[in-house]
């Protein structure tokens, strides 16, 4: 089963774990070389962050991308010099995932809610946002799905508009909930170290 399969692989990876600022840092490094770091809230356990990193063809190390958390969070990695000349006015896409939950928030989006569709492409896999003014457009997978090797269910998918941001919200499958609660149970057997001074292994 899909579900069990990227289970073992988290399982199988070699992971480093460090506590810090109230957040339990977790490095995985997979036998192919990839590399994938996340960020949990202390006391509630909630993904904070989630970001990938892999090797050229030459071996060198690429840019961490993330996958899950504010896009230029300070302490999230180097920002790249598109994030840091990007204008504040236009949208800015990030995932910001709740316990229940797959989240995602596109802010400086001033139109009103009804302007707004949002819906799955079947086909393509992935959830397509666009407005009646064709002022957006914008396509997203759910990397999670694709791992789990899950369907797409246009039935758990919702969104709510207000403060100029658009939230749209998907409601994880059993199934991920599962995981990720067989994942948790995983990551208190790792060795947690224990940091004060700022400094990230993840980097």
């Amino acid at each position: 089963m899909a579900v069990t399969g990227w289970l073992e692989s988290l399982r199988a990876a070699e992971k480093t774990a460090l506590l810090q600022d109230g957040r339990r840092k977790v490095h995985y490094l997979f036998p192919d070389g990839k590399e994938m770091a996340e960020e949990y809230d202390e006391k509630t356990s909630e993904l904070l962050v989630r970001k990938w990193r892999v090797k050229s063809a030459l071996g060198a190390l690429g840019q961490w991308q993330i996958e899950v958390g504010e896009p230029a969070l300070p302490g999230a990695g180097s920002l790249g010099p598109e994030l840091i000349t990007e204008s504040n006015a236009n949208p800015i896409f990030m995932r910001k995932d709740t316990k229940m939950s797959f989240q995602w928030r596109i802010r400086n989006l001033p139109y009103p809610k009804d302007v707004y569709s949002v819906c799955v492409d079947q086909k393509e896999r992935c959830v397509v946002v666009r407005t009646t003014n064709k002022k957006y457009y914008k396509k997203f997978s759910i990397p999670d799905l694709d791992r789990y090797q899950l369907p797409l269910d246009d039935s758990v998918l919702s969104f709510a508009h207000a403060n100029c941001t658009l939230v749209i919200s998907y409601q994880k499958p059993k199934e991920v909930l599962v995981a990720e609660s067989e994942l948790q149970k995983e990551l208190k057997k790792v060795k947690t170290a224990h940091s004060s001074d700022g400094d990230c292994k993840t980097q």
